[in-house]
């Protein structure tokens, strides 16, 4: 086995080469295939190379999640805009299960608390979520602050891909996740414009839609070029009140 030089190019193509024959080994046989000979031996280096890109094993396995997870986050900050918030929102919610699912040994560590906390894509796609809430919230769509809406979804989308993948595949309801959306959604969203459908709950308590305005006033605010920045934050934090109060 021939050990690649650690300098330069070499040594990040070898740390490239090895993130990728990892996540190859964690995709198609599970975290205990992703041992730090397993993975060296599949790389064709010599097991100190990990140590000495990585630190250990678990330094590899953040790498790894890390390069599968930005790459999720890339596409989903760069799919198209629909013209529809509310739609696109549902359709990142899908794209998220999607993942969650086809990704399952990823997916435990990047949602372990651990990791999580420290990774810069796992920010990032909180950052995209953010975005798509904050769009959906200048339609006056919104019924809670951005913040909990965010919360929310991201909670509900972590629990549902968690519980399916808890089930023998067979047994996995595709439903589960779309109704865990609907009821998220019900909770976060105002009714939109229109009669109602007959099939649809009562409507909305009236102060919804007072909280709907607060919140699209909120996004807004930032922008409003005529105040000062203490102004802005005074009038940010009477609305973050009337929202939450």
């Amino acid at each position: 086995m021939v050990e690649t030089k650690q300098g330069g190019t070499g040594r990040s193509e070898t740390r490239a080469n090895l993130v990728e024959v990892a996540a190859r080994l964690l995709r198609e046989q599970g975290p205990a295939a992703v041992t730090t000979r397993g993975v060296a031996q599949a790389a064709g280096v010599q097991a100190p190379t990990i140590y000495r890109l990585f630190g250990d094993k678990d330094g590899l396995l953040d790498a790894v999640a890390e390069h599968v997870f930005a790459a999720y986050v890339a596409g989903k900050a760069l799919a198209d805009d629909s013209g529809d918030p509310v739609a696109d929102l549902r359709a990142g919610w899908d794209v998220h299960i999607g993942f969650g699912l086809a990704n399952a040994a990823l997916f435990g560590l990047l949602v372990a608390p651990g990791r999580a906390s420290r990774s810069p894509a796992t920010s990032a796609g909180l950052e995209v979520l953010r975005a798509r809430v904050r769009r959906v919230a200048a339609t006056g769509r919104l019924r809670v602050a951005e913040h909990r809406a965010v919360e929310l979804i991201h909670a509900a989308g972590t629990g549902a891909v968690l519980t399916l993948l808890a089930m023998p595949p067979q047994e996995r309801d595709p439903g589960l996740a779309d109704a865990m959306y609907d009821m998220v959604t019900r909770s976060i969203l105002t009714r939109p414009a229109g009669p109602e459908p007959a099939a649809e709950p009562a409507p909305a308590p009236t102060g919804d839609s007072t909280t709907a305005a607060a919140v699209a006033f909120r996004t807004v605010v930032p922008r409003l070029p005529k105040l000062t920045d203490i102004e802005r934050a005074l009038l940010s934090e009477w609305l973050d009140r009337a929202v939450e109060s």
